[in-house]
């Protein structure tokens, strides 16, 4: 979080401009943001197509000193269920019981409807959906919960994907020669 300027007209200037807020000092810990979702289960690719962004700038905003505003720390938590002191950096660095708890029974909860999803006999099916009715009556948040995302198909071990065809330039690699 950055700090604003609070000079009231009349106050003494610290000499910055008005529109200017100080930056913390280099280094300082200001956020959790990579921490808690990966607690959560998140993923940056997820995190990124929610917050309709690209993966460079999930990746800058989830640096711990990456100085974040308000109105997106409310998206990271609105995005992650989470309070918002969860995401802020506290002396203690896991998080808190209750949020920890619940972030468990959400990948239950997705474990469960999976397999409801993928099931193809009726007793499996029978007792995913009993679990699920569980979870639900455990917390009934879990209610809209969805099942993991399973997108495209997975390769054979003799087949290449797309990154083993792209060629790369010739100076990809001029950093590690210095």
């Amino acid at each position: 979080m950055s700090l604003a300027d609070c000079n009231l007209p009349g106050t003494p200037s610290t000499g910055e401009s008005p529109h200017e807020a100080p930056v913390p000092p280099a280094g300082r810990r200001l956020h959790r943001l990579e921490t808690v979702r990966r607690l959560q289960g998140v993923s940056r690719r997820a995190v990124a197509r929610r917050l309709n962004m690209d993966l460079a700038t999930v990746k800058q905003q989830e640096q711990e000193t990456s100085d974040l505003p308000l109105s997106t720390l409310y998206k990271w938590q609105e995005l992650l269920d989470v309070p918002v002191a969860e995401l802020l950096v506290d002396s203690a660095d896991t998080l808190a019981f209750p949020i920890m708890k619940r972030a468990q029974m959400v990948r239950l909860m997705k474990t469960a409807l999976s397999i409801m999803e993928h099931a193809t006999q009726v007793a499996i099916r029978r007792m995913a959906q009993m679990l699920i009715d569980q979870l639900v009556e455990l917390m009934p948040e879990l209610e809209g919960v969805g099942a993991w995302h399973a997108v495209g198909q997975r390769r054979r071990l003799d087949e290449y994907g797309r990154a083993a065809e792209r060629r790369l330039s010739p100076d990809v690699f001029m950093d590690l020669m210095d």
